[in-house]
């Protein structure tokens, strides 16, 4: 009996390593296609560019033009039915900067410089909460922190909602956020520093 079990034994471990590697290896391959986001604009950890920061702080450098970064994502989970982007400056109480949902779910990325409207025309759908703080805009705010290096979050959540109904022209970005985190399925994330 325990010679039946060796041999059994010492069977199962060679056809195991007679595997191919793609074989025993396939719960790392499903992380191939984990939820991520990107920008042309800096690497995650990377710098942000002059281009992207805000007008708001003060100065007259022509190069801060407060322009959205261009995001990307990809490997989004399968049920989502729409798409926000949430901005946040991770060294000032995580002051939100920006918010974006109701982003089409067919929609992979965002151009750069969205529109400084309630409903840009790119992603056609899409609506922006409006920003008080050192600017009074709808949408995005770029980074202002003059004397200091800040980090900057931007996270992007799939929703299991087409649409938030419940957000209107009028709603305050922390109430966008909480209806964002309620319906959020996944979400991915990129940093850059300003």
């Amino acid at each position: 009996m325990r010679s039946s079990k060796t041999v059994l034994f010492a069977l199962l471990v060679t056809c195991a390593a007679g595997l191919p590697a793609a074989a025993s290896a396939a719960p790392a391959s499903a992380d191939r296609h984990a939820f991520a986001l990107s920008s042309t604009a800096f690497a995650n950890g990377g710098s942000i560019p002059k281009i992207h920061e805000c007008t708001s702080g003060g100065g007259n450098d022509p190069a801060k033009k407060n322009e959205s970064p261009p995001l990307a994502w990809s490997g989004a989970p399968a049920a989502a039915k729409s798409y926000a982007v949430v901005m946040r400056d991770l060294d000032n109480a995580s002051l939100v900067h920006w918010v974006v949902y109701d982003i089409p779910v067919g929609a992979t990325s965002l151009p750069q410089n969205v529109q400084h409207v309630y409903q840009p025309p790119v992603p056609a759908g899409a609506r922006q909460v409006y920003y008080r703080g050192s600017a009074s805009l709808f949408g995005y705010q770029g980074p202002c922190s003059p004397s200091t290096v800040n980090t900057y979050e931007f996270v992007v959540h799939a929703l299991d909602r087409a649409s938030l109904t419940t957000l209107n022209a009028n709603s305050s970005t922390q109430a966008a956020v909480r209806a964002i985190t309620a319906a959020s399925i996944g979400s991915a994330r990129i940093s850059g520093e300003s």
